[in-house]
């Protein structure tokens, strides 16, 4: 089985540190291939950014020249993975719904923390567009950027941990949810300070596309997710100028 996981950004460490979750979270014989987009921000952190990733991710999916069977789209609240739906048979999961959807086997109700306060809006509207916001007793941001996970890692790990204990304490969440695939392996740490189960949306992701395809299922072509009608898109891909 081979899963394609791709990172929303451009920052390559990025990609590495999801791929390296997504193989530990992998069964023996899943081939998990990191992807990094070939344009788009260097940290995703708004809805200018968010469109721009979804079209990255896509482009990196079709180019990719072997088979697979299954996508991750690594990104938490991004856009995008309908668009991914429309263009591919095989399973795709978006990390924002695979943690939140995890959490609810785990608990009553579930917390995500993420970094910087402008995307919570964007992390909550994922959750309400999925059916996954009934359950959510909060959207906390840690204050951090996203890449301020890689420069400063006690700081952002003090950061994080602080808010997760706040939504235990304050919001009475069950479960905690990473909403950041840059958060992959703190796990451990939150749950040493909340005594909580604790969601990885990368690690869920990847043991949900291995159920999928296991089970033998791929995406409904019925309605929503039918393949995009053929017609001239002028001007596509862009010329770099």
């Amino acid at each position: 089985m081979r899963i394609l996981v791709v990172n929303v950004n451009t920052t390559q460490s990025i990609t590495d540190t999801i791929g390296e979750q997504a193989a530990g979270a992998a069964s023996p014989g899943t081939e998990i291939v990191p992807l990094t987009p070939a344009f788009g921000a260097e940290s995703v952190e708004g809805n200018y950014e968010s469109y721009l990733a979804a079209v990255a991710v896509m482009e990196a999916v079709r180019a990719y020249p072997e088979p697979f069977d299954a996508v991750i789209q690594a990104g938490y609240g991004e856009h995008g993975r309908e668009g991914l739906q429309e263009l591919l048979d095989v399973p795709v999961v978006d990390i924002t719904e695979a943690a939140a959807s995890t959490a609810q086997f785990l608990g009553r109700t579930y917390s995500v923390v993420t970094s910087l306060d402008r995307t919570v809006p964007l992390i909550e509207e994922r959750l309400h567009a999925a059916g996954l916001s009934a359950r959510c007793a909060s959207v906390r941001a840690s204050g951090l950027a996203v890449l301020d996970l890689e420069r400063d890692e006690s700081a952002a790990v003090e950061a994080i941990v602080e808010q997760a204990a706040q939504a235990v304490e304050a919001d009475r969440a069950e479960v905690i949810c990473l909403g950041c695939g840059g958060m992959s392996g703190l796990t451990e740490r939150v749950v040493e300070r909340t005594g909580v189960p604790v969601v990885d949306g990368v690690s869920a992701a990847v043991t949900i596309a291995e159920s999928l395809v296991r089970l033998g299922l791929t995406t409904s072509k019925v309605r929503t997710y039918a393949p995009p009608r053929p017609k001239r898109i002028l001007n596509w891909p862009p010329q770099a100028r």
